[in-house]
């Protein structure tokens, strides 16, 4: 018997019911974690890169993690938001070929578990000061993670099953986008893998594919294959995508960042950081938490 085994799985980060005013209005924010809403009552607007999707009540609505979007109310606007990590066995993401601001129509299901999920995590809104000399001197991220820590064991698995279920609800309404993908290679895989835990080291083509036995002009084509980049894209990526998770959960220097990301100077990191997040790293930070604490 075949077994599949889930790589994927979710850190809790806030879940709240809030009633929000005019003063809910950020452009061009970026985070390392995944926003759903839900919708109860009042309009907005949330929009990335392509899209524009208006905020009504009856409908959930999912921000992919490093997904730049924006955020309005044009008047009052009151739902149930959840704020989350992905974390990848794989380091695939769920929503790695679709980083797009989606909604669905919403059950009653969906509904009950959104109050479900604030019944066993009370507490877990976004309740700190609005000013930047308080709130960034926080390590916020880790005190969350250390009452997810502190779950017993049937909350932790019931927070689990909850945010699996909203997570298929979406994944379901997009499967078109599955047809046709194929399944990496075992070399393929583990080399992301390498790349994922070695991002602070020198990760050359030729030692990439030296690692594996192949030619770098052959492993390229099949990396490209099965991940949908280049090498050297992939990994510039993912440099970047570690860096806003760093950025927005620990109050390391610019410089260790970029040492711990991989990136020869600081200089060279805050070019890249700008070139693929459209921000460079300081406004990238005060985005942040000015939009987390916002909520």
């Amino acid at each position: 018997m075949i077994k599949r085994v889930l790589q994927n799985t979710f850190s809790l980060l806030n879940v709240d019911y809030v009633k929000l005013t005019y003063k809910w209005d950020y452009r061009n924010v970026i985070s390392p974690y995944y926003r759903i809403y839900y919708i109860d009552d009042g309009a907005g607007e949330v929009s990335d890169q392509v899209n524009s999707l208006k905020l009504e009540p009856g409908y959930l609505y999912i921000i992919p993690s490093f997904t730049l979007c924006s955020l309005r109310c044009s008047g009052h606007l009151s739902q149930y938001f959840i704020q989350f990590f992905e974390e990848s066995a794989d380091g695939v993401s769920l929503f790695a070929r679709s980083r797009m601001v989606s909604k669905i129509k919403a059950t009653q299901m969906d509904i009950d578990l959104f109050k479900r999920l604030l019944e066993i995590n009370p507490g877990r809104g976004i309740n700190r000061s609005d000013d930047p000399k308080i709130y960034e001197k926080n390590i916020f991220y880790k005190e969350y993670q250390e009452l997810n820590n502190r779950q017993n064991l049937a909350t932790y698995i019931e927070t689990q099953g909850i945010l699996l279920q909203l997570m298929g609800r979406f994944l379901n309404s997009q499967q078109h986008l599955e047809q046709g993908i194929q399944h990496a290679p075992l070399k393929i895989a583990e080399t992301i893998g390498h790349i994922l835990v070695n991002l602070h080291q020198e990760l050359s083509v030729s030692a990439l594919a030296a690692r594996i036995n192949q030619h770098p002009d052959y492993f390229s084509r099949q990396f490209k294959i099965f991940t949908g980049e280049r090498p050297v894209n992939y990994i510039l990526g993912k440099r970047i995508e570690r860096a806003q998770y760093l950025l927005a959960t620990s109050q390391l220097a610019y410089s260790e960042i970029a040492v711990q990301t991989g990136f020869d100077s600081l200089s060279y990191f805050s070019k890249s950081f700008k070139k693929i997040t459209g921000m460079s790293p300081r406004v990238y930070k005060k985005q942040v938490y000015l939009v987390g604490f916002a909520m």
